[in-house]
């Protein structure tokens, strides 16, 4: 008899990322190995007291590490990329119901490393 999976979406209550993803993958251990706060008052200079709260420079420093990492061309990429890999989103600091950052927000921060400000 022919068996078929039927998926129905559930509503996970008992979830955590950092179960699902090995110990020994390289995302995570990349991150156990180095530690970014540095770049908090690295970064400080160029955030303004007032306006819209900015992407975490962490979180974004994590994403161009990825996008280079992973051979990725673009910010779009990058973040549809994090966004189905347990392993990058575990790395970057979000979880599988948190929404990442719009690649639109991630572009002009780009460019501002491309130009050597950053």
């Amino acid at each position: 008899m022919q068996g078929r999976k039927n998926y129905q979406e559930k509503l996970y209550t008992n979830f955590q990322l950092s179960d699902r993803v090995p110990e020994d993958n390289f995302y995570r251990k990349l991150s156990s190995a180095l530690d970014f706060h540095f770049l908090y008052q690295a970064t400080s200079r160029y955030y303004g007291t007032e306006g819209q709260e900015s992407i975490d420079p962490v979180v974004f420093f994590k994403l161009i590490l990825v996008g280079y990492l992973e051979n990725l061309g673009s910010d779009r990429r990058i973040i549809n990329t994090a966004s189905m890999r347990l392993d990058i989103l575990l790395f970057i600091g979000y979880d599988i119901d948190e929404q990442l950052p719009w690649h639109s927000n991630t572009e002009p921060d780009t460019a501002t490393i491309w130009r050597g400000n950053f």
